[in-house]
């Protein structure tokens, strides 16, 4: 079966239920640690009663400081950096499923470059802050649709055609992305572009979390209603017919869900890599390559994961570390660790 796991080869396979329930505990427990850790620590006591005291009437012996870094700036970051990290493992996930390649990662469509440029395009033309989000995910969605429309001109291979369309249109809007860095003030807007396509939540709070949850609440439901149905894929597409499933049908709606979480996810924070890459594969490894399981699997590491390394970024230095430098440093060493265990298995 190549690079993908032999569901014969782990016992952890025989437990999903239990391994997605330890995913479940192991998110909460990066959650919690990452309210407690920071430049203005807050103790897990102190956390879980600031936290009540919204819902129960509890009388506040902490300090207002504390009360405003919990609500004011840790918990949109978390929630962001959850819908994000979901979202990106989610939409790696839906793409490798496709194209059948777990080399496959969420900007194979062109979403993160064409989301890029349209952030580079607002930072360019000095637009208003708010208008940022929204030029990177309207150019985000724009992307896909032409790669959708080339791919229409390809109906013999539409799969063949979605991954040419990615190509051009990916090494089209990079060079845009370039030309606009060429021609920014180096004082002013090529540093701000050069940050953000970093990827960093430094500054994600309540209105980011606005632009993150819609599309993550369109897209992931969705999936997760037709998980069933995302296995089915990899089936020709007359055989899936013989079972009452159009394979397109689906395949559109999993594109389409997977673009909107990619294109959200980089409007507000940016190019985030190997979030998409890594966290389904060692999902895969972990529950097997049922869509049933890899799907809430992932969504469960991926915002594990990128929490704990949002958290690492705001901790390690005095100023910021972008998040996308770190998903980078890890993710990469990891993954070609992956690569190089499973050649020595086949090896075996």
């Amino acid at each position: 079966m190549g690079i993908w796991p032999d569901a014969k080869e782990s016992s952890l396979k025989r437990r999903p239920l239990t391994i997605i329930t330890a995913l479940a505990i192991l998110y909460a427990a990066v959650a919690i640690l990452s309210f407690s850790i920071g430049r203005y620590p807050v103790g897990p006591w102190d956390l879980i009663r600031i936290l009540l005291s919204r819902v129960f009437p509890i009388t506040p012996d902490w300090t207002p400081q504390a009360e405003s870094v919990v609500f004011s700036i840790r918990l949109p970051r978390i929630i962001a950096s959850s819908l994000i990290g979901a979202g990106l493992s989610l939409s790696g996930l839906i793409f490798q499923i496709i194209f059948r390649n777990p080399m496959v990662s969420p900007d194979v469509l062109g979403t993160s470059t064409g989301a890029g440029f349209g952030a580079a395009l607002a930072l360019l033309w000095a637009l208003p802050s708010y208008t940022m989000p929204t030029a990177a995910f309207i150019m985000g969605i724009a992307a896909v649709l032409l790669v959708w429309l080339i791919a229409s001109r390809v109906p013999s291979n539409q799969v063949l055609g979605l991954i040419l369309g990615g190509i051009m249109i990916s090494s089209l809007f990079q060079s845009g992305t370039s030309f606009i860095k060429l021609v920014a003030d180096p004082e002013d807007e090529l540093p701000a572009i050069t940050y953000f396509l970093m990827g960093s939540l430094s500054g994600a709070g309540m209105d980011e979390v606005k632009i993150l949850l819609p599309p993550s609440i369109i897209a992931i439901i969705p999936m997760i209603l037709l998980s069933w149905r995302m296995n089915l894929l990899s089936l020709p597409e007359e055989e899936a017919l013989s079972l009452g499933v159009s394979t397109k049908l689906i395949r559109g709606i999993a594109i389409a869900s997977a673009t909107l979480l990619t294109a959200s996810s980089v409007a507000v924070a940016g190019v985030i890599g190997w979030v998409g890459l890594v966290i389904p594969h060692i999902t895969r490894m972990a529950v097997g390559s049922d869509a049933r399981r890899t799907i809430p699997a992932s969504l469960l590491l991926g915002a594990a994961f990128l929490t704990a390394v949002d958290t690492l970024s705001r901790s390690v230095t005095y100023s910021e570390i972008p998040i996308g430098i770190l998903t980078s440093f890890i993710g990469a060493p990891f993954f070609l660790y992956l690569i190089v265990k499973e050649g020595r298995r086949n090896e075996a």
